[in-house]
């Protein structure tokens, strides 16, 4: 028997009757021939991690720009954290662990550079608008390799409402959902701390007292009230006192840290860097990769040079504005 059989028969012997099991999954864009070994969820978590965006996410912001410290969060230690999150949470509810883990792998895969300090600019710029999470579905479904990722319909769900208006329709991707407001939370608050740009005495007490003083408790705490909340139902979410106090932390985090803290000083100047990047290449797309060059037969300009830029890790995007707009010194030889 192949090993991928075995695997989705202990799926269905052992896992909830709400979870999603592998071999009923909606299936891809593109028929394939299915893998011997893995599941089709574990096969789209390995094209992943093997794609290239998710490697340029390790030089991605996270909340603080090109930080020198060695332990502020990237955007791919932020992903990551996520993925363990809303893996401990499916495995308690007897749901798919590993389309949980797919979809959290890829949740973020087209953030900018700059956070979302480039993703604000995008957005302004960009006639259509611009949004991460729908640039991310962009990402897996048509820029990655040569024709895209070939995901499974319910990994392709779940990035593409890990955040906005919609829910998942599986409950895996409702857990990656609430897993990613419960990392960036927590890991925003230690880097903030870890800067100086917050003292543990700033943060309101009536948050602390319910969710916990340190990260580990905090985290403890959310992720355990998702689980005894959601145990058994077929929607995914947490206690009104737990849920009430972590959008009570969020909201003081986009007061003092999100918006207009030391943390952001840099943004400005970062904004200035995509812009100019995006004004530079809708004017001279000739100048874009020959990769980037080929598809404006079949898209125009400005759709190519957002998926360009919005592709970049901070650090390509600040050495491709100096390589356009900062002048080199004359050689003496």
């Amino acid at each position: 028997m192949e090993i991928r059989r075995q695997t989705e028969e202990l799926e269905a012997k052992f896992l909830s009757p709400l979870a999603c099991l592998s071999k009923n999954t909606q299936g891809r864009e593109r028929q394939e021939e299915p893998c011997p070994i893995r599941t089709g969820f574990q096969r789209d978590r390995d094209r992943i991690i093997h794609s290239k965006a998710f490697r340029r996410l390790k030089l991605k912001t996270q909340v603080f720009i090109i930080p020198e410290g060695d332990h502020y969060r990237t955007r791919l230690t932020h992903t990551l954290e996520v993925a363990q999150i809303a893996r401990t949470c499916a495995k308690a509810l007897g749901l798919n662990e590993d389309l949980t883990e797919a979809i959290a792998l890829g949740h973020d895969l087209g953030h900018t550079p700059f956070g979302h300090a480039g993703e604000n600019v995008l957005d302004s710029l960009y006639e259509l608008g611009f949004k991460h999470n729908e640039q991310s579905l962009r990402v897996v479904k048509y820029l990655e390799g040569d024709h895209g990722l070939n995901l499974t319909y319910e990994v392709l769900d779940g990035i593409l409402n890990h955040t906005g208006p919609h829910k998942p329709k599986t409950l895996e991707g409702q857990i990656v959902k609430i897993a990613d407001r419960i990392a960036y939370i927590n890991h925003d608050i230690d880097d903030a701390l870890r800067a100086g740009v917050l003292e543990i005495r700033d943060i309101p007490w009536d948050c602390l007292s319910v969710l916990g003083v340190r990260h580990s408790q905090r985290i403890h705490t959310m992720v355990y009230d998702l689980i005894q909340f959601s145990m058994g139902k077929s929607e995914i979410g947490m206690s009104k006192q737990i849920h009430e106090a972590m959008n009570n932390l969020r909201t003081f985090m986009f007061e003092h840290v999100y918006i207009g803290s030391e943390a952001k000083k840099e943004e400005e100047k970062a904004r200035h860097v995509v812009r100019g990047l995006y004004l530079y290449y809708v004017e001279n797309y000739h100048h874009l990769p020959l990769e980037m060059r080929n598809r404006i037969e079949q898209e125009d300009v400005s759709r190519v040079v957002v998926d360009y830029i919005a592709g970049m890790t901070d650090r390509f995007a600040v050495a491709q504005y100096k390589k356009l707009f900062i002048p080199k010194g004359f050689p003496l030889e």
